[in-house]
């Protein structure tokens, strides 16, 4: 993301008239999006981009690059650890579900549920046609997201648990991607696709299907009471106590009108959460 302002400790951008840069995860990108374009309306100048996913984000606002990090994951040890110079502060906006996501033939085909064993050999690429779970005599073709990504983490999380995930199956039909919009277009054109991805980006999607993981639906309820596996806070990162342009946005996203941006994303409020 070249041509960055460089940014305060104290959350304010420090380029003239650079005004406030925001970077990280496409998850929370579209989000935060809405709000930019509602506070450029009150004359805040504000950038909002994707570079990286969630990690990317994090090493940008450490770096000085931006000022608000994106992040669909928590801030790690390894996090602290790697920039001990960061006094990273996080605030939750809201609650987003990640779904283990197959294409339609495959869905209606009889691939409605996984269970956490499934979807492990899926990935490691044990399981390799449809039709060992009860699908379509169709090839198994896993797209899964970089290291560091918050979509990956929550995955890894989910099929792990504290275990360290392996490296990836050396098959042809195997692929990493990136960003929540490429992951989606790979997977509505690969028919016998799987892959990780928020929810919300599967809404109105036709091509694409949620299965249930362990029986469970990923549903507001069930995000917002934990039941399902694979929810995740969504959140904004500073470098220090936000002050001047990036509590401006912070507190527009905490508001009743910022917080009403989340569900036409498909994305749970504090207030839905109980938070």
């Amino acid at each position: 993301m070249a041509g960055l302002a460089t940014a305060c400790a104290d959350g304010k951008s420090s380029a003239g008239g650079g005004g406030l840069r925001a970077s990280g995860s496409t998850t929370v990108a579209p989000v935060a999006a809405d709000a930019a374009e509602a506070l450029k309306a009150q004359g805040m100048n504000i950038t909002i981009a994707t570079q990286g996913g969630s990690a990317g984000g994090i090493s940008q606002l450490a770096a000085g690059q931006i000022d608000i990090a994106l992040s669909s994951k928590p801030i790690a040890e390894e996090d602290r650890t790697a920039h001990p110079k960061t006094d990273f502060v996080t605030t939750q906006i809201g609650s987003d579900a990640v779904g283990v996501i197959v294409t339609k033939p495959v869905a209606d085909a009889g691939v409605k549920n996984l269970t956490a064993d499934q979807v492990r050999g899926l990935f490691e690429g044990k399981i390799t046609n449809w039709s060992e779970l009860g699908g379509p005599k169709l090839d198994v073709f896993v797209y899964d997201k970089e290291p560091g990504r918050g979509t990956r983490e929550v995955l890894d999380k989910y099929v792990y648990g504290d275990e360290k995930a392996p490296p990836p199956p050396d098959s042809d039909n195997f692929a990493i991607v990136g960003g929540n919009l490429e992951t989606r277009n790979k997977l509505e054109s690969t028919p016998g696709a799987v892959g990780p991805l928020s929810t919300g980006f599967v809404e109105g999607r036709n091509k694409l299907a949620v299965v249930t993981l362990d029986g469970i639906e990923a549903s507001p309820e069930n995000i917002a009471s934990g039941k399902y596996p694979m929810n995740r806070p969504l959140y904004l990162i500073t470098n220090g106590e936000p002050t001047g342009d990036a509590k401006k946005f912070i507190d527009y996203l905490l508001s009743d009108k910022g917080q009403s941006l989340l569900e036409p994303h498909g994305y749970l409020s504090l207030k839905q959460i109980g938070k």
